[in-house]
């Protein structure tokens, strides 16, 4: 089966592989169809960078100012069952008195010593409602903050809309490339042990058809992942990405690539 025709279980079966569900002769399959297919390889590469990111520890968050100001406006009725409670208890000694006052009255005092009863029963309602009033807009307010952090992470996630898996002739190292045009955010990450020279750099080069290669920026040096700034109007025409291996700093400036071509591959567009 062509998987990439069918891209939905390309993605189900890809994710499953990062994950590390797909077992047996399934995961030997897949491996063996990657490593033969830069498309599949780019999907299972792109959802292991996406559950990567997930493990990623999040910098601690203190609450806003507004949060604190919130909690201190809500500590007058937190303290007002701790002297309901008091009130109670005296009112609790009360009760008793007018009980044994009632037995010496006799009966036709009853109905007044219920409706004293019931009274105190509404005061301790009324006091518990308050304080469950008040823990649940504490509850309110910090699900409040969480969800506005949480909608500014998912914005923050980069839309991926292009991908690139770049290899060598003997496929024993690779960079991918993914692209994000809203964010105009080109990312880059070395897949291998394929090492530049102090002396020399690392470019990347659009290859636009019948046009000249268009340079797209810089790896830093060693660095295992390189984030460069593209418009979209520069990838999106290309149908493939090349590296090439140039002095340090670069090809000169206005002309193209000076050195051989150490990574090469495909531009694929996602279905997301």
């Amino acid at each position: 089966m062509n998987l990439l025709r069918h891209p939905d279980l390309l993605d189900q079966i890809a994710a499953s592989y990062a994950l590390g569900t797909l077992r047996g002769g399934a995961r030997r399959r897949f491996e063996g169809m990657a490593r033969e297919n830069p498309g599949v390889r780019s999907r299972a590469l792109l959802w292991q960078e996406t559950f990567a990111a997930f493990t990623e520890l999040q910098p601690g968050l203190l609450p806003s100012p507004q949060v604190w100001q919130r909690i201190e406006n809500m500590l007058p009725a937190l303290r007002r069952p701790v002297a309901a409670a008091a009130a109670a208890s005296a009112t609790a000694t009360a009760t008793d008195l007018l009980q044994g006052l009632r037995r010496a009255l006799g009966l036709w005092r009853g109905a007044a010593l219920v409706g004293g009863l019931a009274a105190v029963a509404a005061v301790v309602v009324g006091v518990r409602l308050d304080q469950q009033l008040g823990q649940r807009e504490v509850a309110l307010a910090q699900a409040k903050e969480q969800g506005t952090q949480l909608t500014a992470q998912l914005a923050a996630q980069p839309r991926i809309e292009y991908v690139a898996v770049l290899q060598d002739d003997k496929q024993a190292g690779s960079v991918l490339v993914t692209f994000d045009p809203a964010k105009r955010a080109l990312t880059l990450k070395r897949v291998g042990d394929y090492q530049e020279g102090t002396d020399k750099s690392l470019e990347l080069w659009a290859l636009p058809p019948g046009q000249a290669p268009r340079s797209l920026g810089l790896m830093g040096q060693g660095a295992a992942v390189a984030r460069l700034t593209a418009a979209e109007g520069d990838v999106a025409p290309s149908p493939a990405l090349a590296i090439t291996l140039e002095p340090k700093g670069g090809a000169p400036a206005g002309g193209g690539p000076t050195g051989p071509i150490v990574f090469k591959g495909a531009l694929l567009k996602t279905d997301t």
